[in-house]
C-alpha cells in the first residue's frame, strides 16, 4: 500500500504572499518616505532662499533702492513746478502728481542719459559716451576701494586714502615729467612710482599701529594732513612745481608716460580701467586663494585667536597697510597719468579718498562687490552734472544718496523692516510626518 500523501495546513501561505496588513503597512512607509524627502527637498529650497534673501548682496542692492526713493522725494520736495502745484492742490490734485512724475522722472532719466546711455544722440559711438565716462569716474574709485575693502578683512579702519593718494600721485606725477624713458617702460615705471608712494605712505600707519599699538583711524587721518601741507609746500618749490607756472602745480605729464585711451581719442577710457580690472582679479585671488589672505581674514576674525595659532599679527599690520597704501597709489596713478594729465595741484585726490571709505562699505569688502560699487559710484559723478545741467537739481541730492546709501548700510535691521527681508539666521521649520 502506498502511504497516503501528506496534506498542508489549511492556515498555511505561499511564502511569497504577504498579508494584507503587512502591504497596507509597507505601502504606508514608502509613501512617507517620499513625503519626508519631498519636504526635506522644500525645507533645503526654502533656507537657500532665505539665505539669499537675507545676504549681504542683497542688502546693498536694497540701500541703493532705498535712498534712491529718498532722493527722488527730496527733488519733489525742492522743485518750483511741484512747489506751485501743491499750492492749489484740492482744486486740481492732478497737477501736483503730474508734477512730480515730472521732477522725480526727469532728474532720473537725466542721470541715466548722462551716465549710461544717451538715446537722444544720432550714432552708437555717441549716445554709449556716457558709459565710458561712468568707467573714467569709477576707475580711481575702485582701486581706492579695494585698499579700504583690504584693510577691512583685517580689521583696520582706514581712512588715510586722501594722504595715500596725494603722495602716490607725487610720486607718479615726478617720474612722468622728470624722467626721459621710452614710451611703454615709462608709463609701466610711472604707474609703479604711484603704487610705491602710496604702499610706503600706507605702510607708516601699519608699522605705527605694529609697534605702538596707535589706533589706525588717528593716525591715518593725521598723515592725510601731513600729505596734504607736504604735498602743498613741495609744489611750491622747484621739485614739484611747473617752471612755467605761477599757481602751484605740477608740470604736465610726457606723452610717453600717458595712459593711452582703449578706443581712441573719441572717449576718455583709458587703459588704467583695464588695470584696475587686473588689481581687482589680484585682489580676490590675494583674500580668497593665498596664504596671507587666510592669514588676512583669521585677523580679522579673532586677532587675539590668530596670535595663540601662531600668526604675526603685528607684521600682517604693516602687511595689510603697504598693500592697502598701494591700491590708493594706483588710484592716483590712474588720475595723474590718465585722467588729469596736464598737472595736478595739491587737491589731487578731488574726494576720491573718501568716498573709496563709501565704495567700499557699499562693496561689502569684497573686491568684485567694491568694483560694482565703484561702478555705481561713477555712475552718479557722470549723471550728476547732466542731471544738474538739463534739470536745474543741485549736484548736492547726488551726495544725499551717496550718503544715505552708508547710511543703511550701517543699518541693516532698518533695510530688513521696510523690505522684510528675513534675518540670516532665520531657517524655515522642518516639516514632521
Amino acid at each position: 500500500m502506498s502511504e497516503p500523501t501528506p496534506q498542508k495546513p489549511k492556515d498555511q501561505k505561499p511564502k511569497d504572499q504577504k498579508p494584507k496588513d503587512q502591504k497596507s503597512e509597507e505601502a504606508a512607509l514608502t509613501e512617507g518616505a517620499e513625503n519626508s524627502e519631498n519636504s526635506q527637498d522644500t525645507v533645503r529650497w526654502t533656507n537657500a532662499f532665505r539665505e539669499i534673501a537675507s545676504g549681504n548682496a542683497l542688502l546693498s542692492l536694497l540701500a541703493v533702492v532705498l535712498a534712491v526713493l529718498i532722493g527722488g522725494v527730496l527733488i519733489a520736495l525742492t522743485d518750483s513746478d511741484v512747489q506751485d502745484a501743491a499750492g492749489y492742490f484740492f482744486a486740481r490734485p492732478g497737477d501736483l502728481f503730474a508734477a512730480i512724475g515730472s521732477a522725480v522722472g526727469g532728474a532720473y532719466l537725466a542721470l541715466f542719459q548722462g551716465s549710461i546711455y544717451d538715446f537722444r544722440r544720432d550714432d552708437f559711438v555717441s549716445a554709449i559716451k556716457p558709459l565710458t565716462q561712468t568707467l573714467v569716474f569709477a576707475t580711481p574709485l575702485v582701486a581706492a576701494g579695494l585698499g579700504v575693502a583690504i584693510a577691512f578683512r583685517v580689521g583696520l579702519f582706514n581712512i588715510g586714502g586722501r594722504g595715500q593718494i596725494i603722495v602716490g600721485a607725487a610720486f607718479a606725477g615726478y617720474a612722468s615729467f622728470a624722467w626721459d624713458l621710452p614710451i611703454v617702460i615709462h608709463v609701466i615705471v610711472a604707474v609703479t612710482m604711484g603704487i610705491i608712494g602710496g604702499a610706503l605712505w600706507g605702510a607708516i600707519a601699519g608699522l605705527l599701529k605694529a609697534r605702538t599699538g596707535a589706533h589706525e583711524v588717528i593716525v591715518t587721518i593725521m598723515l592725510n594732513y601731513v600729505a596734504y601741507y607736504l604735498i602743498s609746500f613741495l609744489l611750491r618749490t622747484d621739485l614739484l612745481k611747473n617752471p612755467g607756472s605761477s599757481n602751484p602745480k605740477t608740470p604736465p605729464a610726457a606723452d610717453t608716460a600717458v595712459l593711452p585711451p582703449i578706443f581712441g581719442d573719441a572717449f576718455k577710457l583709458h587703459w588704467g580701467f583695464i588695470v584696475v580690472i587686473a588689481a581687482t582679479v589680484l585682489a580676490s585671488w590675494l583674500l580668497d586663494r593665498s596664504s596671507l589672505g587666510f592669514k588676512f581674514r583669521a585677523v580679522g576674525l579673532n586677532p587675539h585667536a590668530a596670535r595663540v595659532a601662531g600668526i604675526k599679527v603685528e607684521r600682517l599690520y604693516v602687511y595689510v597697510m603697504l598693500i592697502a597704501g598701494g591700491y590708493a597709489g594706483l588710484a592716483a596713478s590712474t588720475e595723474v597719468l590718465g585722467t588729469t594729465t596736464s598737472g595736478f595741484t595739491s587737491g589731487v585726490d578731488a574726494g576720491i579718498g573718501f568716498d573709496a571709505i563709501t565704495v567700499a562699505l557699499l562693496g561689502r569688502s569684497t573686491p568684485w562687490g567694491t568694483f560694482a560699487a565703484g561702478v555705481l559710484f561713477g555712475a552718479f559723478k557722470a549723471g550728476g552734472f547732466t542731471m544738474q545741467a538739463s534739470q536745474s537739481i543741485p549736484i548736492d541730492i547726488v551726495l544725499v544718496v551717496q550718503s544715505l546709501i552708508v547710511l543703511f548700510i550701517a543699518a541693516p535691521p532698518l533695510v530688513r523692516a521696510v523690505f522684510r527681508v528675513p534675518q540670516p539666521g532665520a531657517r524655515a521649520k522642518k516639516v514632521v510626518g
